[in-house]
């Protein structure tokens, strides 16, 4: 068995990396482990020099690839979404040096999904190699985010690895025949706000298109590429993806994308990017060049409810943060990562903070379900 340390996607073929990603027929369950996905970061320079997001996947062979880490060296903590700022500062504070940092993560990608492709029994082994890369090059840290429940609890507390749980808002179907059903299944008060909120995003007099595969032509994501930048300038700062990404997905990706657009007459004035795994609809990205009451709402949640019922798929992951998802049906869920901190006396203090944010955590996802949009059960129903 060896591990390598590669200098990007290009090193393999998809075949190679896809065994490991997406061994299984059919629609990936997580489109963003992809090779495409991946690949298309890096052809499109969203990802490598000058992004502070340096891909080095990290691959164990037994002559073929049998294992992988999605892994990069990153200069900065933006574009994560599971907050280390704080830590970066303290450790800054203390004399220390916390980047540059390894993440194995999808870049710009709040989502859950596999983070230790291939055979599980070697994720011990790629975790020792990762650590190793991160000890032997006298970096601060590696993290592992958005990773799965299964792989978190399997690893925490292998070679100093501390677990990290926070929380974002999911759409769960709950075997809903149509839109009128979710609804249903709400409080009278918020079923009354979706009906006005969608009342109102129509009254506007804008189309709405849901788009996949090739109903999307590149006329589409010129007009997405103006709302991308409108709302990453005003987000960020400076948008993550560059403009060629999005030429890379139509290429590549187009049957793995939803892009949900309104229009005003025949010019497109809002939108909203989803990708499509096996059983999860995924809201990345939404902008717009008109305001229009509720249009936001409508496009980025009750669009992607409607087309997940349709589609018979179990649930709607909407990004990172946003309590006002919580009113239109997103609950909170936990989300788990992995953290190992080379310092030891650093890597103390994290672990006693885990444990205080784990507890306010788990309190705040048991206070925002009751105060959730469904209705109540009494016992005698």
């Amino acid at each position: 068995m060896q591990a390598e340390l590669l200098d990007g996607m290009a090193e393999l073929t998809a075949a190679e990396w896809d065994a490991l990603a997406c061994p299984e027929p059919g629609r990936p369950a997580d489109p963003f482990t992809t090779y495409r996905f991946l690949s298309a970061l890096e052809r499109s320079h969203s990802t490598g020099k000058g992004t502070g997001w340096q891909p080095r996947p990290l691959i164990l062979r037994d002559q073929a690839p049998v294992a992988a880490l999605p892994l990069y060296v990153k200069s900065h903590s933006q574009g994560e979404y599971i907050f280390d700022h704080g830590w970066a500062q303290a450790f800054e504070r203390a004399g220390g040096r916390y980047y540059p940092k390894l993440q194995a993560a999808v870049p710009f990608t709040p989502a859950t999904g596999p983070r230790f492709l291939g055979d599980p029994g070697l994720r011990e082994t790629l975790l020792e190699a990762a650590i190793g890369v991160t000890e032997q090059n006298k970096l601060s840290s590696l993290h592992i985010t958005f990773c799965t429940q299964d792989e978190a609890e399997a690893l925490a507390g292998q070679h100093g690895m501390l677990h990290r749980i926070t929380q974002q808002f999911h759409w769960e179907n709950r075997g809903y025949a149509g839109f009128d059903d979710f609804l249903a299944d709400l409080s009278s008060r918020k079923r009354k706000m979706i009906r006005k909120e969608r009342e109102t995003a129509r009254a506007s007099g804008l189309t709405i298109r849901a788009l996949t595969g090739d109903e999307i032509e590149p006329a589409h994501w010129d007009a997405f590429w103006i709302f991308y930048q409108d709302t990453g300038s005003r987000k960020w700062g400076t948008p993550y993806l560059t403009r060629a990404f999005f030429d890379e997905i139509q290429a590549t990706m187009r049957e793995d994308v939803l892009l949900v657009l309104a229009f005003n007459g025949e010019i497109p004035v809002a939108g909203a990017l989803n990708f499509i795994g096996r059983d999860t609809l995924y809201g990345r990205y939404w902008g717009c060049i008109e305001d229009h009451p509720c249009l936001h709402f409508e496009l980025c949640y009750y669009q992607a409810i409607d087309w997940a019922i349709a589609q018979g798929l179990l649930r709607v992951e909407a990004g990172a943060q946003g309590e006002h998802k919580l009113a239109r049906g997103y609950l909170p869920m936990p989300v788990h990562s992995l953290h190992y901190i080379a310092d030891p006396a650093f890597r103390d203090a994290v672990a006693r903070y885990l444990v205080e944010e784990r507890r306010a955590v788990d309190e705040e996802i048991e206070v925002l379900t009751a105060y959730g949009p469904f209705r109540r059960v009494s016992s005698e129903d």
